[in-house]
């Protein structure tokens, strides 16, 4: 498999979903985020997009939501993240268990992701995922195994503040198979 154009790929649809505003509906509001909804073209169920500001710069919060080792850190979701196949530095594959959620109602899952980071124009990164087939990495009869569509964040420069806040759009592509978020 060409695990380079496949994130290529999966970092062009975050990036189109992005900037494919009409018919998102804003589902919450608060003073952190807002979180948006729509149908989805690609399969049956909805599409979620998260925005916040965050106080810190494109840079700074693209390396610490890519960095593996930061993952454990913020995302309390998680149970295990390790990188199982680098392919350079700025795309791995990486396999992922969830904590189990509701009291032990839903499942702990495990995941096998393409995840990449893509800088562009502007000072505009994406970090994009995608779930894969990875033989070294079967599936296992102790989790469920999870799929991700394409899905990721964009961190961009608020404009008037271009070195000190970022605007943070995590963009959530679900059919009740999804990465674990919080609004933290």
């Amino acid at each position: 498999m060409d695990y380079k154009a496949l994130a290529q790929q999966t970092a062009q649809e975050i990036l189109g979903y992005y900037q494919d505003t009409p018919g998102w509906k804003v589902i919450k509001n608060s003073k952190k985020i807002t979180v948006f909804s729509k149908a989805s073209k690609k399969f049956h169920g909805n599409l979620y997009r998260v925005e916040g500001m965050i106080p810190e710069s494109t840079s700074k919060l693209s390396d610490f939501l890519f960095k593996p080792e930061n993952r454990v850190t913020w995302d309390k979701a998680l149970k295990m993240y390790n990188i199982v196949l680098k392919i350079d530095s700025d795309t791995f594959i990486c396999h992922t268990i969830t904590q189990s959620f509701a009291m032990g109602s839903i499942s702990p899952r495990d995941f096998i992701d393409l995840v990449s980071l893509k800088h562009y124009e502007g000072n505009m990164d994406v970090i994009s995922a995608t779930s894969v087939d990875f033989p070294a990495y079967p599936p296992s009869s102790s989790y469920i195994r999870g799929y991700n569509h394409a899905c990721g964040y964009i961190c961009l420069p608020v404009q008037e503040e271009l070195e000190r806040k970022s605007r943070k759009s995590r963009n959530i592509w679900s059919n009740r198979q999804i990465w674990p978020w919080s609004t933290e």
